[in-house]
């Protein structure tokens, strides 16, 4: 089995690093266009299989699609970030125009590959990988969901004083501040959230957690990496050994909670065919009325894509 991460960026290198020390796959491929960098970053990486105690081959290659070939698994992380004077649709344009690249340099080598893809904007990256690869919609799939529900998941445990790993939750919709964590579906050991903290606190938590990016570059000026990583790896690895897990994903919408084509976040089963199934949890009209505006603001941006004529 073979996985490839492409952008050998913070992100990137996370998620190679995740899915190596795993130890589920015999080869990871780690690719970019700075010279250099993702040889460097690979081999420090193997160095550290002896210590970590994992047999996975880590390699780098500047762009030289070649080395990915026959991967199982992509995860695409390539693209800018927005800079100071930077308009919106200027990095739309930018991002979608190495998405696609990326995208169909992968596809020649890898035809059966399962895409992720971490690029933002991710929910319109999704739209332009799928459209670039040509691969039916169960093989191109965003990371946004797991990343917002862990931060979701940790300002909870942090609030109520518990383990994370007894809280479970869902959210949905869009990447950004137009997502939509579900109090209803989220629980503590089985004891719902609602019971636990009052009403004041979970919306703050809710808040915060439609904020959590921007949280962090205010902290750090750049990006998030370390569970952006983690979240892309935790993906692979459902892939990789058929878990059937359970996870929301940004996927494309056909008919699903009243949608078509839309690529939003929603509960999703993931397994050795990528998405296996779109799960439709019943939504009340509160819910789905923020859903459905989650899904307007990622149409509106996908249309700005069309209209762009990169496809």
């Amino acid at each position: 089995m073979k996985v490839t991460v492409v952008g050998a960026g913070n992100v990137g290198a996370t998620c190679a690093q995740i899915v190596a020390e795993k130890n589920i796959v015999q080869e990871v491929v780690l690719l970019d266009i700075k010279e250099g960098i993702s040889e460097g970053k690979a081999l420090d990486l193997w160095q550290t299989a002896p210590i970590n105690w994992y047999d996975s081959r880590v390699t780098g290659s500047t762009n030289d699609y070649s080395k990915t070939a026959n991967s199982d698994v992509v995860v695409i992380t390539s693209g800018v970030p927005r800079k100071p004077g930077m308009s919106r649709d200027d990095l739309i344009s930018i991002n979608a125009g190495i998405v696609k690249s990326v995208t169909e340099n992968i596809v020649k080598y890898s035809p059966n590959a399962k895409i992720i893809i971490v690029s933002n904007p991710l929910d319109v990256m999704t739209y332009v990988a799928y459209v670039a690869s040509k691969m039916p919609k169960t093989q191109v799939m965003g990371m946004a969901g797991i990343l917002d529900t862990a931060r979701y998941r940790a300002f909870l445990a942090e609030a109520l004083n518990v383990s994370p790993r007894d809280i479970s939750a869902l959210l949905m919709g869009g990447h950004g501040d137009t997502m939509v964590p579900l109090p209803r579906y989220t629980t503590v050991a089985g004891i719902p959230v609602t019971e636990l903290i009052d009403e004041e606190k979970l919306e703050a938590i809710v808040d915060r957690t439609k904020k959590g990016g921007g949280e962090l570059v205010n902290l750090m000026g750049t990006s998030a990496w370390y569970a952006p990583g983690s979240a892309a790896a935790q993906m692979v690895e459902a892939i990789i050994l058929d878990q059937k897990r359970i996870f929301p994903c940004c996927v494309k919408l056909e008919g699903e909670y009243g949608l078509s084509d839309i690529f939003v976040g929603v509960p999703v089963k993931l397994g050795k065919n990528g998405v296996e199934q779109v799960i439709e949890v019943k939504l009340n009209d509160a819910e789905m009325e923020l859903l459905k505006g989650s899904a307007h603001a990622v149409k509106s941006v996908m249309d700005v894509v069309d209209g762009m004529n990169i496809l």
